[in-house]
């Protein structure tokens, strides 16, 4: 595999250079290291480097560098903490990498409303942290301790959706910056409203081609008096995915619920110094009252059971909770780790619940064959799984053979009136899929990517492109 990086050097013109300095004197940078840092990430895809790095320190900063952006035709990619996995800030055709991370400030909580509004640089656990004391928590986790602005930006979803939804649900404003350098709020805190265009969801997964995310208002959750969280492992993959569904369909309203398949769960073991029995296992959490989340757990235990689980281990201590959680944030890690040298693509799809079983068991048949590992994991609660491929980065056949998986998860998940992406979004990597899912919809897309930015400076090469021929 070429993962060479695209060295593009002397390409801005000096009055440019100038003007950058002039906004952000020594945080403007040409260094190799920094833009190497904004040109890669933790996916397969090649390496490509912008031209300049610069960290925003406000909105208005923000402004000045897209107006100038904008005179010298010069592509800007918002950056926040690097870590999508579909390339979606890789700067494919240079230009500057306007990292939002410096702008951390937690501007309002609104206690009382149940919300609060925050920088685009903001990480959910910093958030979480300084909500804990108001009794209050943000529950949306992608696993990655995420920018709050990329989340927005990417749609982002996690281990909570099953109960609280995703980015589309939390967010109740965003502040941003247009590709003509204005600055909008493109609504008010108000719970709902009927007014207008929703700007505010067109904004959230466009991936920064469509603006600058600044600052996003965001709606909170009461943090539950009772947290349970348990471990089940199934002799069968369709026994577990079946509890889930069931549990859905029951109106169990279970917090979360991961799937981890055997494979997944050897690299687990050996990555987080665990000893779980390494079958296809269910992680799940449970939120309430300390009644109800018990009743909850004796529940989804009994279903567990029906559909051929072993031991159905809970508990409410809050370290045994970290513990389980910690495996699982870190099984990308995890799965990577099973080969020395290797490299992770991670990949997923999201297909109705009652289509769950099979979709899952077709993959992981279609996978036994693989000649890489390519372990099962996700969030099967709103019917999203991901399939990490661990590849070696020298083999253009391993390569070759995970698009050919890929290419294979995301027609089957289609076939059954789902998504080639769940929560990781387009980015560089699934243009071709996202035609397929939509067809003629993307010409609509492609309009309103026209009307907002016609000189196609923001994120370039992302989503679609704009010759509908390629």
């Amino acid at each position: 595999m070429d993962r060479a990086p695209d060295v593009r050097t002397g390409k801005l013109p000096a009055v440019f250079l100038d003007g950058l300095s002039a906004i952000f004197a020594e945080r403007a940078h040409l260094a190799d290291a920094m833009r190497r840092q904004h040109g890669s990430s933790e996916s397969h895809f090649a390496v490509s480097l912008p031209d300049a790095v610069v960290f925003a320190h406000s909105t208005e900063e923000v402004v000045a560098l897209v107006k100038l952006c904008v005179e010298h035709e010069v592509p800007l990619i918002p950056y926040g903490a690097g870590t999508s996995v579909e390339g979606n800030t890789t700067p494919v055709r240079g230009g500057v990498s306007l990292d939002l991370s410096e702008m951390n400030r937690i501007v309002a909580i609104n206690a009382d409303d149940f919300d609060v509004t925050v920088e685009a640089g903001v990480r959910r656990e910093e958030l979480n942290a300084a909500l804990r004391d108001k009794g209050l928590f943000f529950p949306i986790d992608p696993g990655a301790n995420a920018t709050i602005g990329g989340m927005a930006a990417t749609r982002a979803s996690g281990t909570n959706a099953v109960r609280y939804g995703t980015m589309r649900e939390a967010v109740l404003s965003l502040r941003i910056v247009t590709p003509d350098g204005r600055d909008i709020r493109t609504s008010r805190r108000a719970r709902k409203s009927a007014a207008g265009y929703d700007l505010t969801r067109l904004m959230i997964g466009s991936e920064g081609t469509l603006g600058v995310i600044t600052e996003v208002t965001l709606r909170l959750h009461g943090i539950p008096e009772s947290i349970t969280s348990a471990v089940c492992g199934f002799e069968t993959l369709e026994g577990a995915v079946n509890t889930v569904v069931q549990t859905i369909q029951l109106g169990i309203p279970i917090a979360r619920v991961e799937i981890l398949d055997d494979v997944q769960m050897r690299a687990i073991n050996l990555w987080s110094k665990l000893d779980y029995p390494e079958v296809t296992t269910l992680f799940f959490e449970f939120h309430g009252t300390e009644s109800h989340a018990r009743e909850q757990t004796e529940m989804v235990g009994q279903l567990a059971a029906d559909n051929g689980g072993g031991a159905f281990q809970w508990s409410n201590l809050p370290e045994e909770r970290s513990k389980l959680w910690k495996a699982r944030h870190e099984a990308f890690y995890a799965a990577v780790g099973l080969r020395k040298g290797a490299i992770g693509w991670p990949t997923d799809v999201c297909v109705p619940i009652s289509r769950l079983a099979e979709c899952i068991s077709q993959t992981k048949k279609d996978l036994e064959g693989a000649s890489m590992p390519a372990p099962i994991l996700g969030h099967v609660g709103d019917g999203n799984f991901h399939v990490i491929f661990v590849l070696d980065p020298d083999s253009k056949a391993e390569l070759a053979e995970a698009e050919a998986l890929n290419k294979r998860l995301v027609k089957r998940a289609l076939d059954m009136d789902g998504t080639c992406t769940g929560e990781h979004g387009i980015g560089l990597g699934k243009q071709d899929c996202l035609v397929d899912e939509l067809g003629e919809a993307v010409d609509m897309m492609r309009v309103i990517k026209r009307a907002i930015d016609p000189k196609d400076l923001f994120n370039p090469g992302k989503i679609f492109s704009l010759d509908q021929d390629q």
